[in-house]
């Protein structure tokens, strides 16, 4: 018989149709058994009564346990009040794959570092599945939107010989004769270079920060999508953040409602993720700080509250520009108008969910470059490669990160970031 898959049940309605999966769930009312099949898919239940169906059916039923492997047959019977619209009225169990062990996540609540722990299995429930297939349509959405808009995907290395976000938050190894390298924190030097001979490209792939933080937000391994375009400005590259992420919000809202029900994810806020964003200076959310009654310091950068408090004044994400050049990256081009100021922005979510784009315009001035690195103690060597790309044709050009791990955090409407990677990676977990 042909494979069928439960997303494709309603293709078969009235046909007999053979599934294979998992056991989800199981129970008996008088003589009436149900089977909760998932296959990865989605979910469908199973029904069986007995004395319609051999005895031989009802006695491999009462072997089954929670998360045990087989193959169902029975025909598909269109019901609205299933969850997907079907159920199945079973007429054979023709394989059972294996008998599961005593199910260690049963229905009952359990706490965090219990599921943390078996995240292996806790990967099969409903609520994982909602989350990993928003964070996959994010993915989706991320490569056709750079990719509809003829950006070059380019690969950045892994293993880099430097630190790009500075140097006391990167994991170090020795590579062979060669000496130390480090982990990337960021693929955004390579982007530029790479920007240098396509004009528009992005890099796509984990990126890692030694950070000890044990934060909601933070993860030490996470993913970053670095789009790099020549000849953007900081307006340009704001311009493209705010068309990048409504795209990303709107596909979701259009692609994912019965995840997002799942998570019981409020979608009226997500709505409102259209352009144009405010856009306010750091003077401007420095004065909103301060007319909150918090005790700022102008120069320092935004903390975690103070984005929280910034961006509880807008109904969609905000633009912050034009931050103190001492709290930013020596990369960061300075503002003519104002050299103590950085032509950089970051975008703050709503709801608390703090920066999930980071950008800026570049320095591409060669003598401008040089002396930051000097003043900031960064090997010179280190950076030759970088700097030939001021003395080879430079030119005006922009950027930004996004991280994909807190974009799904607040998307999903979820309490913490470890549930939005499969295997997450923290200061205190490093298993499964």
């Amino acid at each position: 018989m042909e494979k069928t898959y439960i997303q494709d049940l309603h293709r078969h309605a009235g046909e007999e149709v053979q599934l294979q999966g998992w056991v989800s769930n199981i129970r008996s009312s008088g003589k009436v058994k149900f089977i909760v099949l998932r296959d990865g898919t989605g979910l469908v239940q199973g029904v069986m009564v007995k004395g319609q169906v051999p005895d031989s059916l009802i006695e491999k039923f009462e072997t089954l346990t929670q998360e045990s492997s087989l193959s169902i047959k029975g025909k598909v019977r269109k019901d609205d009040r299933a969850p997907g619209g079907f159920e199945l009225d079973l007429t054979d169990i023709p394989h059972i794959y294996n008998i599961a062990h005593e199910y260690p996540i049963t229905h009952k609540e359990h706490g965090i570092e219990f599921l943390a722990d078996r995240r292996h299995l806790w990967l099969r429930s409903s609520r994982q599945h909602a989350i990993m297939r928003v964070r996959h349509r994010i993915i989706k959405t991320i490569r056709d939107f750079f990719d509809n808009r003829g950006f070059t995907l380019i690969d950045s290395p892994i293993l880099t010989p430097a630190a790009c976000e500075g140097t006391s938050t990167l994991f170090e190894t020795d590579y062979f004769d060669l000496g130390k390298a480090y982990l990337s924190q960021s693929g955004q030097l390579y982007g530029e270079a790479s920007a240098m001979a396509f004009g528009k490209i992005y890099c796509f792939g984990p990126t890692f920060r030694a950070e000890k933080s044990k934060t909601r937000r933070h993860l030490t391994e996470f993913w970053m999508v670095e789009p790099e375009v020549a000849f953007n400005d900081l307006e340009d590259d704001m311009d493209l953040a705010e068309e990048f992420l409504e795209c990303i919000v709107q596909t979701v809202l259009q692609n994912c409602g019965p995840e997002l029900k799942v998570l019981e994810r409020d979608t009226t806020k997500l709505q409102n993720v259209k352009k144009p964003f405010p856009r306010i200076t750091y003077d401007e959310a420095a004065k909103i700080l301060h007319d909150k009654g918090l005790p700022f310091e102008w120069g320092s950068d935004l903390g975690g509250t103070d984005e929280t408090v910034v961006s509880e004044q807008f109904d969609r994400p905000v633009m912050v520009h034009r931050y103190p050049s001492e709290v930013k990256a020596f990369y960061m081009k300075r503002d003519p108008q104002n050299p103590k100021l950085a032509l950089a922005v970051d975008v703050l979510a709503p709801e608390g969910y703090g920066e999930i784009i980071g950008g800026s315009q570049r320095e591409d001035d060669l003598d401008a470059l040089l002396t930051r690195i000097k003043e900031q103690h960064l090997p010179e060597s280190a950076f030759e490669w970088y700097l030939d790309l001021r003395r080879f044709g430079s030119v005006p050009h922009a950027g930004f990160g996004l991280g994909v791990e807190r974009t799904v955090s607040w998307i999903c409407g979820l309490e913490h970031v470890r549930e939005t990677i499969p295997f997450p990676r923290m200061i205190y977990r490093l298993t499964p």
